[in-house]
């Protein structure tokens, strides 16, 4: 089932990191990539959202970030 998460908690999330630190998706845990953030955009009317983008992979994920995302039994 997928978690939809809203800005206001996303903002909440990323204010307890170093806002200096470079941030990253961690798509799909069958070949689990490093993939960079790209454009973020808002849609706007009754099915608004804002949408981020995917630009680029960089590599393979660290075991321990797999780890965490319980993603080391898929």
């Amino acid at each position: 089932m997928p978690y939809e998460i809203t800005v206001a908690h996303l903002v909440c999330q990323l204010q307890t990191f170093d806002p200096d630190l470079p941030v990253s998706f961690a798509i799909n845990p069958d070949w689990p990539q490093t993939h960079h953030i790209g454009r973020i955009v808002e849609i706007s009317g009754s099915n608004g959202a804002i949408y981020i983008a995917e630009n680029g992979k960089e590599s393979v994920l660290p075991p321990s970030v797999r780890d965490q995302l319980a993603w080391s039994d898929v």
